[in-house]
C-alpha cells in the first residue's frame, strides 16, 4: 500500500456495526477518521464534547472548523456544547499533574462518559475517538479510557482502532494541511499550554 499516492485500507467497525459515534477533539485530528470512515462507507456522526478548551472563543473556532469539514463530507454533526465549569469541578486537585497523568485520565473519562450516554440514547453501539491520533496523547489512556465508559452501558462497544498507523497520522497532517486547518498548539486546557 502506498500511503503518500492515496491508497487507504477500508475499515471495518468492531461486531459488524456500520454506525458509529465519532468524539471529536478538532478538526485537525478528526479529519482523516471522518474520511476513512467515509471511504469505507461507515455511517458516522461526529460529537463535539470538549469542556477542556479553555475558553469559549477557542471552543467556537475548533467547533467551526470541525464543523466546516463535517458539512464537506456530508457527516452529521452534533454540538454538545461548551461545559468548561464541570470540566474544572472534575479536574480539581489534579491541576499539577503533567500531561499524560491523572488530570488527562479524568478528562478523558468526562469526555468520553460524555460521549457513550450519547451513543446509547440514540442507538448507536459502537463509538470512537480522535484524542488518541495525536502524537501529544497517550493512545492507551485514551482506549481505557473509552473501554471503561463503554462498560457503563449495555452493548456498547469503544473501537479501540489505531487511528495513527496505516497511514493515518500522514493522512492527518495532508488534509489539516490542505483544508487550511486551524492547528492550535496545544490540546485545549489551559495546563497544556505550558
Amino acid at each position: 500500500m502506498n500511503k503518500e499516492q492515496g491508497e487507504y485500507p477500508f475499515i471495518s467497525p468492531p461486531n459488524g456495526e456500520n454506525r458509529i459515534l465519532l468524539h471529536s477533539c478538532c478538526a485537525p485530528c478528526a479529519c482523516e477518521i471522518m474520511e476513512s470512515l467515509k471511504r469505507s462507507n461507515i455511517d458516522s456522526t461526529v460529537f463535539f464534547y470538549n469542556p477542556n478548551i479553555d475558553t469559549e472563543k477557542e471552543y467556537e473556532k475548533r467547533k467551526i472548523e470541525n464543523i466546516k469539514f463535517a458539512e464537506k463530507l456530508k457527516i452529521p454533526f452534533i454540538d454538545a456544547d461548551y461545559d468548561n465549569l464541570n470540566w474544572q469541578k472534575t479536574i480539581k486537585d489534579y491541576e499539577e499533574e503533567p500531561e499524560r497523568g491523572q488530570r488527562c485520565t479524568l478528562c478523558f473519562e468526562m469526555r468520553l462518559m460524555r460521549t457513550a450516554h450519547y451513543a446509547f440514547d440514540k442507538g448507536f453501539k459502537v463509538f470512537t475517538s480522535s484524542m488518541g491520533i495525536s502524537r501529544w496523547k497517550d493512545f492507551e489512556q485514551v482506549n481505557k479510557c473509552g473501554i471503561k465508559a463503554a462498560a457503563l452501558f449495555p452493548d456498547l462497544t469503544y473501537w479501540t482502532y489505531n487511528w495513527r498507523k496505516k497511514g493515518g497520522s500522514y493522512r492527518m497532517a495532508q488534509i489539516s494541511k490542505s483544508e487550511d486547518f486551524y492547528r492550535q498548539k496545544y490540546c485545549g486546557c489551559i495546563f497544556s499550554k505550558k
